[in-house]
């Protein structure tokens, strides 16, 4: 499992709620063509955080890299209705940032620190 992990500022002008549930729509829609495995959408609490951390955190799993290129490639195709899930996230964002992620140590790793 990998986890491709976005902070997220909204738009001053921008609702929410409305984010979440386009991020809901658009996740959703993924996760139901097998292009990620799961996600999770967090928002930062009490305003507690160090300045370089935006308000939301976005999570998403996907199984190996080869998953994570699929949804890239699904989110370029020509389709009015993916384009449309995609704008609905991406208009109400103001900055992101990215940031892929695996387990540690990973099982080839854990198995040669096995043999030593």
């Amino acid at each position: 499992m990998n986890l491709y992990s976005c902070q997220i500022s909204i738009r001053d002008d921008a609702k929410a709620l409305a984010f979440a549930k386009a991020v809901d729509e658009w996740m959703s829609f993924l996760a139901t063509k097998g292009v990620i495995r799961n996600w999770r959408l967090l928002r930062r609490k009490l305003n507690l955080a160090a300045d370089c951390f935006r308000d939301f955190l976005l999570e998403i799993e996907v199984e190996n890299l080869s998953q994570l290129d699929e949804a890239f490639r699904l989110t370029g195709q020509q389709d009015e209705d993916i384009a449309t899930l995609h704008h609905n996230v991406h208009m109400l964002i103001s900055e992101a940032d990215f940031a892929l992620y695996r387990p540690f140590p990973d099982p080839e790793r854990a198995e040669r620190m096995a043999l030593l």
